[in-house]
């Protein structure tokens, strides 16, 4: 397998091209911290140049057929699955997660794009029941326009395939701006559509942030934003969009909550949560991390889930039998020690495994004796962390869940339908899994409530995001 690796070019208005800003971004390997390459970044002229190629691409776009669509991007996702494996060695050695899953959120990305794609056939209006005689009333969906999506780095191949499958399969442009830390992986997805598109269709930059993004949504040409990140710049967008009145989408962050019941499958459980909790080195928006747990069992889970937790192998992802692999990139590093070192300075027991010398490793870390007000239990850990408190009854446990701001997913463990009703209608969370990890598939909608989002990708409701609805009355003469 070949381990080279080279920053990619920017895809405005069909071709692809060199950034042509005076700053770059460095491109570091995060399991060794060597430099792969530099990335060159798109100019305010270049950044034009996508905008109004994106106008012209939505206005043929839009004409093609449904069905049309679908076939096209169809192509695309053979494209996607045929090189699955380059396209996930290059995640690999830029992001850091293990190739194995690496592969697995490749295929998922073209999962995602093939059902959207399929769901493209399906964008149905309606008739209504006509008011008067000689008339008709019908609702249409039609595509918004042109779209500006913006992507994080944790799974940059998934979340950018969100945004494109739901945009192009709706009849929409859209500029995607990628994850300055991910370009190469995204790069290649992204050419694996082009060729069956209008040139403008779909465009990839990557930019200084704040400047590309004000520049998108200050633009009349954009119809319609998507961002998924963090809270802070979630919020800065949604500013930036309302000003200029552009709906927007918003995935944001998320401390997920565990409720683990007496009932539950112990070994199953400990097994499925462990394996996800620490899935892409915890740095997943979706990854559980505050376990309640009910009192009769915790003292067995805990021995459990860290016994578990500190078998996992960490290393560089490239490397055969590795299972965790380092932090994104410096600066994730930093913040997850230091949440870790305030949380044990308020008083939470710390459960620590080794991590390897080099990279930006951190040790899986179980904290137990929490408490509601620790930094730990306040602030989103997006690293391999987990906290494990113990409650009395599952009423309980809901109220502790349910005091975060956040609310993307949740976790239950239990066999009992009255735990399973109760949870189901008082957590407040976007997304459940009851005894599984199943909270986001391209089927089903995906989004967050409170500060963890507003709207919805994937499903009816991911596509909906995209459409206009146009009520027409025709009355015949």
């Amino acid at each position: 397998m070949s381990t080279s690796y080279r920053a990619p070019q920017l895809h405005i208005d069909g071709g692809w091209c060199d950034g042509e800003h005076a700053a770059d971004f460095e491109l570091v390997n995060p399991a060794n911290m060597q430099v792969l390459d530099r990335l060159c970044l798109a100019a305010p002229k270049q950044i034009d140049l996508a905008l109004q190629a994106a106008q012209k691409g939505f206005e043929a776009w839009q004409r093609v057929p449904a069905f049309e669509r679908c076939a096209r991007l169809e192509k695309g996702v053979a494209r996607m699955r045929d090189q699955t494996e380059q396209i996930a060695c290059m995640l690999t050695l830029e992001q850091g997660k293990p190739l194995a899953e690496a592969r697995t959120e490749s295929l998922m990305a073209a999962d995602l794009i093939k059902w959207y794609a399929e769901e493209a056939r399906r964008t149905y209006g309606r008739l209504v029941p006509a008011r008067l005689p000689n008339s008709s009333m019908q609702v249409h969906k039609l595509p918004v326009g042109p779209v500006a999506a913006f992507a994080p780095w944790n799974f940059p191949l998934v979340l950018s395939a969100r945004k494109i499958g739901g945009a192009l399969a709706a009849g929409c442009s859209i500029i995607l701006k990628g994850a300055e830390e991910t370009p190469a992986s995204v790069a290649a997805m992204v050419a694996c559509f082009v060729d069956d598109l209008p040139a403008g269709a779909l465009q990839l930059l990557y930019g200084v942030p704040a400047e590309l993004s004000t520049q998108l949504i200050a633009s009349g040409l954009i119809r319609k934003v998507s961002f998924t990140g963090s809270v802070p710049v979630g919020r800065h967008l949604a500013q930036l969009s309302a000003q200029h009145l552009k709906r927007i989408t918003l995935e944001l962050g998320g401390h997920a909550p565990v409720i683990v019941c007496a009932d539950a499958d112990l070994e199953s459980t400990v097994k499925m949560m462990v394996a996800h909790k620490f899935r892409n080195a915890g740095q997943a928006c979706l990854a559980p991390t505050r376990f309640y747990v009910d009192r009769l069992i915790e003292a067995d889970f805990t021995a459990a889930f860290v016994a578990a937790s500190q078998r996992l192998v960490l290393g560089d992802g490239l490397k055969s039998g590795t299972q965790m692999g380092p932090l994104a990139n410096a600066r994730r590093k930093a913040a997850v020690l230091d949440l870790i070192d305030r949380s044990v300075q308020a008083g939470a027991r710390v459960h620590q495994g080794l991590a390897p010398e080099g990279g930006f490793f951190v040790p899986v870390t179980v904290l137990t004796q929490v408490q509601p007000a620790m930094p730990v239990m306040q602030e989103e850990p997006f690293g391999p962390v987990a906290t494990i408190t113990a409650f009395e009854d599952v009423a309980q446990a809901i109220g502790w869940a349910n005091q975060s701001t956040y609310g993307l997913a949740g976790y239950l463990f239990t066999d009992s339908a009255r735990h399973i009703h109760h949870v189901t209608q008082t957590l407040q969370v976007g997304s459940l899994a009851i005894n599984s990890t199943g909270v986001s598939v391209p089927e089903a909608p995906f989004g967050g409530v409170k500060d963890s989002g507003h709207g919805s990708e994937s499903g009816t409701e991911g596509m909906e995001a995209f459409l206009e609805t146009k009520f027409v009355h025709h009355c015949i003469q």
